[in-house]
């Protein structure tokens, strides 16, 4: 994958779900390709809960300020959309990634504090990602959360959880749409 001539507008916070993401996760490899963009790190990945993460995400948009775009993935989704309905913030932009749905009978219990989905429309530009064969969600899940939070969506086709088992590497097709996101 090669470097775009073009600099960021703002700052970008890569935002991990469950268990964070991995070194070959794409936003692990965005990170890599990309140093001055910022993981917002959690104190615990593997007993996450929905208000402590949220306190986290809004002192990291606090330190880097309105321009700030978010690329989150899967259980961040959701953590994106409950936060953006409760803050007084402002954010540029969003890329929301295969959003897990909450509903589901086999949705981790750990992650219960994320349920249920907000269906409030969010105050900034964003895109939502699907796929087809996402197993933590059914293929109508992704579109309904765009159309509720007022999201462009992007299916990414068959590509499971858009995650490190869906061998992406990079994700090009995901970084373009950021870019997209951010012109």
């Amino acid at each position: 994958m090669s470097v775009p001539e073009q600099a960021w507008s703002g700052p970008i916070l890569v935002l991990p779900g469950y268990g964070g993401s991995g070194p070959e996760h794409w936003q692990s490899a965005w990170e890599r390709l990309y140093p001055e963009f910022r993981r917002v790190e959690q104190r615990d990945w593997e007993r996450p809960e929905l208000r402590e993460w949220s306190a986290t995400l809004d002192a990291a948009v606090a330190a880097a300020g309105s321009e700030t775009v978010l690329v989150a993935h899967s259980v961040a989704c959701l953590l994106v959309a409950h936060w953006a309905a409760r803050t007084e913030r402002t954010i540029a932009a969003a890329l929301l990634v295969a959003p897990p749905d909450p509903a589901q009978a086999d949705f981790p219990a750990v992650l219960a504090s994320f349920g249920p989905t907000p269906r409030r429309r969010l105050a900034f530009r964003s895109i939502v990602v699907g796929s087809t064969d996402d197993p933590y969600a059914s293929p109508a899940f992704a579109p309904a959360c765009a159309e509720a939070w007022g999201s462009e969506f992007v299916s990414a086709g068959a590509a499971g959880h858009i995650n490190a088992a869906s061998n992406l590497g990079g994700w090009p097709a995901g970084l373009a749409l950021l870019r997209r996101l951010v012109r």
